[in-house]
């Protein structure tokens, strides 16, 4: 086979060679030793989860903790999932959690678009690009031309049908399916007879021409996993389609290389297809990146009990439009995914409660090889922490944005009571145990709703040992002994002596040792009035909260509950 002539025979419109490629994207310059490139590539399908950030980050920390790049490529060769818009929703969503990138399609063009090559405003910056998979058919079709032209990858003319019949007959007689050493009919086609098919109107993928023994292993790299040992590959995988874009497996080899990527975090799912890569790799001549296999997201099922992985249709945890829409601190859903993507992240955290996670040294070897459990509850602990360390300007700020774009019927109500809320948040945020309630912004609304009469109701239940004629008893005397000029000893002393004129201890301890002597106690009295006030038996400080809300809200709700 004159295989010169059958590269020129498929490609004639094609005239530069890898090395040419290479030429044009040189090795990265200024980078100090030591310091890794990692990439971000996804496919612009809509769906924007979990697991994106997840990678994200991983792939941001091992990148700017060593001083390298990291960058944004998105993989958009097939075209039957795209998502118009999914890119730009993607930027818009990591760029809101903190994850921002070097280079890459990381400006976004009018609308969202993807760039023209020769457009100087084009929606992407640095030396690598096109950064747009969809633009780059030109320097993946020179590098097939090169495997064909070495005897590496041959056209194959194959019908579904076709394929579909050996797969059937390969299922039947429990043979090892896809397109192989016999079952490759098309892998030694003469020049004549390529010819013929192409005069023939026929356009053919061209597939890579495995010489794998299933009976070999090949040892390779795995920043978190250490050395692993996979068999050779034997299937001639298909490496450009018939539309003239190639397939991931080939497409991530090149672009990889020319980017001059040095790690490679992606799930573990891939992991099945390293002795396809390392293969690919290895015919174009090329040294092969750290392969980081990280672990799936998982939760415990509260059906079974037992670990799943997280599901677009079962989990509306996994969307990241769930924390935006929810009102989550970026800064909150960030510093969870650190403690589960390095084993010592928390213990660092603890020991360093207010340094910027930027200087934790993040590796790879601490990252986990086994599946990686998602708690909300864990999340949402963390976030409170997280909380607890802002100002009140600070959650105002954010709870106002929140408002603004996913609850504007709300959003009047936080600016028009702006010096209110201020005063709402700072209770107890100061001092060596500050408040820890304080979650994400519609748990913030709705735990601080009740100073708006619009949004007031009962929520709590009478105490129990508390009459109806009591109740009423305690809020008429509460109406006409409440004075906001009194401090919080003198006012509590108060509701101590409410409680006992009608018959209550003065302490719960009193209650307890003779209970048969009292109606109740104190703590069922202020209870009363606290109830009355907030609709709530459990708030911060009810003496701060009546400060803020003043005597003529504070009379007019013990009026209402009489």
């Amino acid at each position: 086979m004159d295989y010169e002539k059958l590269a020129d025979l498929l490609f004639p419109e094609i005239d530069k060679t890898p090395e040419d490629y290479e030429a044009m994207y040189p090795e990265r310059k200024g980078l100090k030793e030591g310091a890794i490139t990692t990439r971000l590539a996804p496919s612009p399908t809509g769906f924007i989860h979990l697991g994106n950030l997840y990678g994200a980050l991983a792939d941001e920390r091992l990148a700017h903790k060593s001083g390298g790049v990291c960058y944004l490529r998105v993989e958009d060769t097939d075209e039957k999932r795209e998502v118009e818009g999914a890119i730009p929703v993607l930027l818009d969503t990591l760029s809101y959690f903190g994850i921002n990138f070097d280079e890459g399609a990381c400006h976004l063009g009018t609308e969202g678009s993807k760039p023209s090559i020769s457009d100087p405003e084009a929606a992407e910056r640095g030396d690598y690009g096109p950064y747009w998979q969809s633009e780059r058919s030109h320097i993946y079709k020179a590098c097939v031309k090169k495997l064909v032209r070495e005897g590496k990858a041959y056209p194959c003319f194959m019908t579904e049908e076709e394929i579909e019949e050996l797969r059937k007959y390969q299922e039947a007689n429990k043979i090892n399916p896809g397109v192989w050493g016999e079952y490759a009919k098309h892998r030694n086609l003469s020049i004549e007879e390529v010819k013929a098919h192409l005069d023939a109107g026929e356009k053919p993928v061209i597939r890579f021409k495995s010489n794998g023994d299933p009976s070999k292993y090949f040892k390779v790299r795995d920043a978190i996993r250490g050395e692993i040992s996979m068999p050779e590959n034997v299937q001639d995988v298909v490496i450009l389609k018939k539309n003239d874009l190639p397939t991931y497996h080939f497409a991530h080899v090149v672009d990889d290389h020319l980017m001059h990527t040095t790690y490679v975090v992606r799930g573990e799912e891939w992991m099945a297809s390293v002795p396809i890569h390392v293969q690919l790799f290895d015919a174009m001549g090329w040294e092969y990146p750290i392969f980081c296999h990280n672990t799936v997201l998982m939760k415990i099922d509260e059906t079974t009990g037992q670990k799943r992985k997280l599901s677009k249709r079962k989990d509306p945890e996994l969307g990241l439009s769930y924390y935006k829409e929810l009102g989550y601190f970026p800064e909150a859903v960030r510093e969870y995914l650190m403690t589960i993507l390095n084993s010592d992240y928390e213990e660092w955290r603890i020991a360093n409660p207010y340094k910027d996670y930027n200087e934790f040294n993040f590796s790879a070897d601490k990252m986990s090889d086994s599946g990686t459990l998602f708690d909300l509850n864990k999340l949402n602990d963390v976030s409170k922490d997280v909380l607890a360390k802002k100002s009140a300007e600070e959650i105002f700020d954010f709870m106002q944005n929140w408002a603004n774009e996913y609850e504007p019927e709300k959003a009047k109500l936080l600016s028009d009571n702006k010096e209110m809320l201020l005063k709402v948040f700072d209770i107890d945020r100061g001092g060596e145990k500050p408040r820890k309630d304080l979650v994400f912004a519609k748990q913030i609304f709705e735990f601080v709703k009740y100073f708006f009469d619009e949004y007031f109701v009962y929520e709590s239940e009478w105490p129990a040992e508390v009459s109806v004629e009591d109740r009423k008893a305690i809020l008429d005397a509460y109406a006409k002994t409440y004075d906001p000029a009194d401090d919080n000893s003198a006012w509590f002393a108060k509701v101590k002596e409410i409680a006992v004129s009608l018959g209550y201890a003065e302490k719960p301890k009193d209650y307890k040792k003779n209970p048969e002597s009292f109606k109740g106690h104190v703590g069922h009295v202020s209870s009363v009035i606290r109830i009355a006030i907030t609709g709530r038996a459990n708030t911060p400080d009810l003496w701060t909260i009546q400060q803020i809300m003043g005597k003529e809200k504070v009379i007019k709700r013990v009026e209402m509950a009489k």
